[in-house]
């Protein structure tokens, strides 16, 4: 608990503020924010940043909670719409990255719109998102920050914060996030319910023992007795084009890979190895790719890399050429040597001699505190908290797992009506994870679901569907096009543009 006599001095300094609640509408004095005292914490500094952009004036604070939670938090200095906002980090975390443009983990989607936003780094240090050295490092302080502390002790000292400075609380609290903000945004639905009235979850890594299983199983059978890749990198746009030649709808999109009938025999080699077509083992390899992995049962463990997401493959699966191409190895190795199993193998363990029989029970033992898969939220729906679940249909990274949670939860949590009282998930056609690339789907900044939970969080008007916006490279809309609450799916009306949004509809899956 907080000592008293500093609570005693912090409501002093606030005091000297806010006398009336007239004086309550305005801002106290930004630069003593960093003298006050909140338990656990260290402020260190608070200054005013000039307006720019689309961005207002702000108070700026800066600090951590101990022993390494670094966060800023960013206060209008006027207009304040009276709530808060804050951003889940991605990958690894590690960095601060307050400016990130977009919506996906950034802060400022937020402070653009006037609220009072903040984000933290995970509870660790890294050089970039993708950084994991810091996990070569057993330390179970810097992990359980990283796997849920980081993000409701951010979350507690940013209240506290705007509280001191505005006189009064938010009256509501909202936390969105993708892939591992993803994973944040569930935990904190789940293990810790008070902190947000609404969270949009993105993309979220939920099943982690799994999905690194699913990791290891790409990489291995793609990986022939030379210890080299089967499938050839210069294969993969001959690939994207047969599957959505054979399964895109009218807008060029995929609306569900698990009703699409491609198979890569269709692109087998009818003699010699040639540039249009697959040998008989990269045929195998891309078979087992869209299946999952599996035990030698023949019993899946998750999900296959979904169809569709071919055009992604370079970035999320590979490298942008023949050198790189890797099924992103490195990654998930590196995972599995120091951050992967109840006891680290080290670093001469190879990500090719993953038993699958036996390592996914032993993964397990390591993700009780990291797992986000928990499906009572009962805590969270009977406080009426709202949760906005979204999932790009051409994730080649976390995949099906989503939908598969999200049945589990409308099972656990008494059927379908009651759940979408209070959780619902919107299945994106085309849409990379997080909307990172942007073709054939949208980019990140054209898919908001902010204001569609705000809507139900506030009104208590739950959403049916939201709008995703294709842009062009200078900003103009290319099409529109609705999104719809699972189970629905979109459908063209017949008739006018079918690149407006207002020429679709809602029906049954």
């Amino acid at each position: 608990m907080l000592d008293p006599s500093i609570r005693i001095a912090t409501v002093a300094v606030i005091a000297t503020w806010f006398v009336s609640p007239v004086a309550a509408q305005t801002p106290g004095d930004c630069s003593t924010l960093e003298d006050l005292k909140f338990e656990d914490t260290n402020l260190l500094s608070s200054t005013v940043v000039p307006a720019a952009d689309d961005l207002p004036e702000y108070c700026r604070v800066l600090g951590y909670v101990r022993p390494a939670i670094n966060f800023e938090i960013r206060l209008p200095t006027q207009s304040w719409n009276g709530k808060f906002y804050m951003a889940g980090c991605g990958a690894q975390c590690g960095k601060l990255m307050p400016d990130r443009p977009g919506f996906t983990n950034a802060m400022n989607h937020g402070l653009s719109r006037n609220y009072a936003a903040s984000t933290m780094d995970g509870g660790h240090w890294g050089s970039e998102i993708w950084d994991r050295r810091w996990t070569e490092i057993n330390d179970p302080i810097a992990r359980f920050d990283y796997e849920q502390r980081a993000v409701t002790e951010t979350a507690r000292v940013s209240k506290e914060v705007i509280a001191a400075y505005y006189g009064r609380s938010p009256e509501k609290s909202y936390f969105a996030g993708c892939s591992n903000g993803g994973r944040q945004a569930n935990m904190e639905a789940w293990k810790y319910p008070e902190d947000f009235d609404g969270i949009i979850s993105g993309c979220p890594s939920l099943y982690l023992w799994r999905a690194n299983t699913a990791w290891a199983w790409n990489v291995k059978v793609n990986t022939g007795p030379d210890g080299k890749n089967i499938l050839a990198f210069s294969k993969l746009p001959i690939i994207a084009k047969a599957v959505y030649d054979a399964c895109a709808g009218e807008d060029g999109l995929i609306e569900d890979p698990g009703q699409c009938g491609f198979k890569p025999a269709s692109l087998e080699c009818k003699g010699a190895d040639g540039p249009d077509c697959l040998t008989a083992a990269e045929v195998q390899t891309l078979d087992q790719w869209y299946a999952g992995p599996s035990n030698s049962s023949g019993e899946q463990i998750y999900p296959g890399v979904p169809l569709g997401s071919e055009p992604y493959w370079s970035f999320w699966l590979s490298g942008e050429d023949e050198e790189t191409w890797r099924g992103d190895k490195e990654a998930i190795q590196h995972t599995l040597r120091f951050y992967g199993f109840a006891e680290d193998p080290g670093p001469d363990y190879d990500v090719i001699n993953f038993d699958f029989d036996k390592d996914p029970q032993i993964l397990t033992q390591a993700y009780v505190n990291r797992e986000a898969s928990g499906t009572d939220l009962s805590a969270f729906k009977g406080r009426g908290g709202k949760l906005l679940v979204y999932h790009g249909m051409a994730d080649a990274t976390v995949s099906e797992g989503t939908r598969q949670w999200y049945e589990s939860l409308t099972k656990d949590m008494g059927g379908e009506a009651d759940t979408m009282s209070f959780a619902r998930l919107f299945l994106v056609p085309g849409m990379d994870h997080c909307g990172v690339l942007s073709d054939p789907g949208v980019h990140h900044s054209g898919f908001d679901p902010l204001p569609a939970l705000e809507k139900w969080v506030e009104e208590g008007v739950p959403p049916e569907s939201i709008i995703m916006t294709k842009s062009t490279e200078d900003g103009k809309t290319e099409w529109t096009r609705p999104v719809c609450v699972y189970p629905k799916v979109a459908t063209y009306k017949g008739s006018g543009d079918l690149k407006d949004a207002d020429n679709w509809t809602c029906g049954g899956a």
